[in-house]
């Protein structure tokens, strides 16, 4: 992936198409979207044009705006990243967190003066946005009231 002739390669950045536009479309106004299944119910992230639990179609799974509440499930701090341009950003807290409407996801833990030894398990958590280029929003997350 690259950004443009002469510029490194991004690997932060998602390859935005036709059925995941409304995803991202829905970041950059600060709104976290999920799936919903209305054959079984189950709510699920990253956006799959079906089904995981069922394998429900995807005229059965549709767009649903999540509360953006979490808790954190679990996470590591990266020391050193050599991938453009996590190593601008180290250290960092990956980690992945249970969504209040069900589903886990994979994101960051940012801000709120959470110092690394703060955080433990079952934290609560709000989501943010971080522009990651240009018109890109993606999801991180922040300690809850922070």
């Amino acid at each position: 992936m690259s950004t443009g002739a002469g510029t490194a390669a991004r690997f932060d950045l998602p390859e935005i198409d036709e059925f995941t536009r409304p995803y991202w479309d829905a970041a950059a106004q600060g709104r976290l979207l999920l799936r919903r299944c209305g054959e079984c119910g189950k709510a699920h992230h990253y956006p799959r044009e079906f089904c995981p639990a069922c394998w429900a179609g995807e005229d059965r799974v549709t767009w649903e705006t999540a509360s953006g509440r979490a808790t954190l499930y679990t996470w590591s701090v990266i020391h050193r990243n050599d991938l453009p341009p996590f190593g601008e950003r180290v250290p960092y807290v990956a980690a992945v967190v249970d969504l209040e409407e069900g589903p886990r996801m994979m994101t960051e833990v940012v801000g709120g003066g959470v110092e690394v030894p703060e955080l433990r398990v079952g934290m609560d958590l709000e989501v943010r946005f971080r522009e990651a280029a240009e018109g890109v929003w993606v999801a991180v997350f922040a300690p809850a009231g922070g």
